[in-house]
């Protein structure tokens, strides 16, 4: 059978060359979208080169946006009007469809929220002041009095912080977008954890910059790995979720951030700490940006305390950083909207987002201690207060045979494959949403639904023959 061959021209990396040439064969029409590319064995055997190199080209192809790696299937071309793989788990089930839908970290839903946004609403509607300041310009970090009452709650919440180091934002995934934008030129290195948050995979394929992929167990990052590889490897920045690691629900002792922050001081590479999953249970940490003010750049956002339609988040970081990130916001949004920060706060002011959070927070509670008496025999990790856990499938079951069953009966559940950073292999685990379900009633549904298809799943295809 013949294979796509193509020919390198021998003027720099062949691995770069490689990509290269993918990229300009997928834009020329030469590979089609949906085409597979060859087996990397195959295509180096044929090239002459290592498989290694090949690997490497795949990834970095993967990087940009030309093509997408399907664990176990192979790597193929994506096409111009290809939704970007980073995101392709995002799709909620609809409302009326009976799909008890546990595949996306939302808050639990309570009719609360919407009484508050109105309420909210409301109190700007009655103010000409804040309905002026909502159609005009605003500096690019957010208007005084909103950072001052963010930082505020902030500070009720565990994360005080000077209101002078806060840049508002349209939330997390545009911190992130904002930090790499500050942090890195095109082609340098960000180094993350094996798993990380699709959004960071999305930012740096957008921004054509390099990742440096990080081993992590059920303690999270490794430092020791994380020091060897920035010898090999050197890195400008780290991002790192080190209160609820997104899948795993890992968290970084007391002692692993001293020593992170220690490392980063000492070979000089910035941190980009998410916190945007709130810590609602009572196990005492330190944030990173309280050990390391200098060389820390802190992402909070309301997606999952009131509402991620709001748009609405904060960065902190040291203030030799803010001329960078507030020249990044001006020039992708030019500054975040009034109204929806304006709004936020009225909301925190008039204590419903407090009432709304301590509600949250005993319903998530339930909820956790719900899903380990079902699921507990399968060991899932977690934390009273989360909003997701992540559990390591029993036996030698496969992931896409287990998900095949749940949607059959109707449960949506994540696969490790959309937090796969670069070419790391997707293991056999699913991320449970417990704070997604429509109701304790659903919760409860879907909870048994799983315990029944872990404990006596259908036989695998390949069992059969």
């Amino acid at each position: 059978m013949t294979i796509w061959i193509p020919a390198l021209p021998g003027q720099g990396p062949r691995y770069r060359e490689l990509a290269d040439a993918i990229a300009n064969a997928t834009a020329s029409g030469e590979l089609v979208a949906g085409a597979k590319l060859p087996p990397q064995r195959r295509l180096a055997d044929a090239l002459g080169v290592t498989v290694g190199t090949v690997t490497r080209a795949y990834a970095l192809a993967e990087q940009r946006g030309v093509v997408t790696a399907r664990v176990g299937s192979g790597t193929y071309v994506r096409g111009a009007g290809a939704p970007h793989p980073a995101f392709d788990h995002v799709r909620r089930a609809a409302p009326d469809s009976g799909i008890v839908d546990l595949s996306l970290s939302l808050p639990p839903p309570h009719p609360q929220r919407e009484a508050s946004l109105a309420r909210a609403m409301q109190s700007i509607q009655h103010d000409p002041e804040l309905l002026r300041a909502a159609i005009d310009y605003q500096p690019e970090a957010g208007l005084t009095w909103q950072r001052e009452v963010i930082a505020g709650w902030l500070t009720t919440l565990g994360r005080p912080v000077p209101a002078d180091e806060l840049v508002i934002n349209q939330g997390g995934m545009h911190g992130i977008f904002l930090s790499l934008s500050a942090l890195l030129s095109p082609g340098e290195r960000l180094a993350a954890e094996r798993l990380t948050y699709p959004g960071l995979i999305s930012g740096l394929q957008q921004l054509s910059l390099k990742s440096v992929a990080i081993a992590h167990d059920e303690a999270g990052i490794d430092i020791d790995a994380l020091a060897r590889a920035f010898e090999q490897q050197p890195f400008r920045a780290l991002y790192v979720m080190p209160d609820c690691h997104n899948p795993t629900t890992a968290r970084l002792s007391e002692a692993q951030r001293h020593a992170l922050v220690a490392l980063a001081r000492e070979r000089q590479f910035w941190l980009i700490e998410d916190d945007i999953h709130p810590q609602l249970d009572d196990e005492p940490v330190t944030p990173l940006y309280r050990l390391a003010p200098e060389c820390t750049v802190t992402l909070f956002s309301v997606a999952k305390l009131l509402g991620g339609g709001l748009r609405v988040g904060a960065m902190r970081a040291p203030p030799v950083l803010h001329g960078r990130l507030t020249a990044a916001l001006r020039a992708q949004s030019w500054m975040p909207p009034p109204l929806m920060a304006s709004l936020v706060c009225r909301w925190i002011e008039s204590g419903d987002a407090d009432s709304l959070l301590q509600w949250q927070r005993e319903e998530l509670e339930w909820r956790f201690d719900r899903a380990m008496e079902r699921l507990g025999e399968f060991s899932p990790r977690g934390h009273r207060g989360g909003f997701y856990l992540w559990l390591a499938l029993p036996g030698e079951l496969r992931t896409s045979h287990v998900v095949g069953q749940l949607q059959a009966q109707g449960v949506n559940v994540s696969t490790a494959e959309s937090f796969c950073l670069g070419s790391v292999s997707a293991p056999q685990a699913i991320r449970v949403c417990i704070s997604a379900a429509e109701s304790r009633e659903a919760l409860e549904h879907a909870l048994q639904v799983i315990a029944a298809t872990l404990g006596d799943p259908d036989p695998m295809l390949w069992q059969t023959v």
